[in-house]
């Protein structure tokens, strides 16, 4: 089994994995860990964050956390992705966030 990253920005997918199996009694706290544990592990393997600096990497883990968890999260992440052209908010390179967003789609398989 290969290591799940649980340094920043990673650990906050494996703290949402506990949140909704404590928030959801009908959610299965070991699958949602290894649900979670995949997803910190696929962003890190595939290098997704590392042209980011470190807050707008942490800015894309806590919009993956939210749309994760919603009832359709290819939608919600297609929706985030778009919204960025028009609201960057705080982000330093909102365009790079978007294209990382994008590539989550295809690697989460959304």
């Amino acid at each position: 089994m290969r290591p799940v990253p649980t340094h920043p920005p990673y650990d906050q997918l494996l703290t949402t994995a506990e949140w909704v199996a404590d928030a959801r009694p009908e959610v299965d706290r070991e699958m949602a860990r290894e649900v979670f544990a995949e997803a910190a592990t696929l962003l890190h393997d595939g290098l997704v964050l590392d042209d980011l600096d470190d807050h707008d990497a942490c800015a894309v883990v806590t919009g993956l956390c939210l749309d994760l968890v919603s009832p359709d999260p290819g939608a919600a992440i297609r929706e985030r992705a778009g919204a960025l052209a028009d609201d960057p908010g705080d982000l330093h390179d909102a365009a790079s966030v978007a294209r990382c967003y994008e590539i989550c789609l295809r690697l989460f398989q959304l």
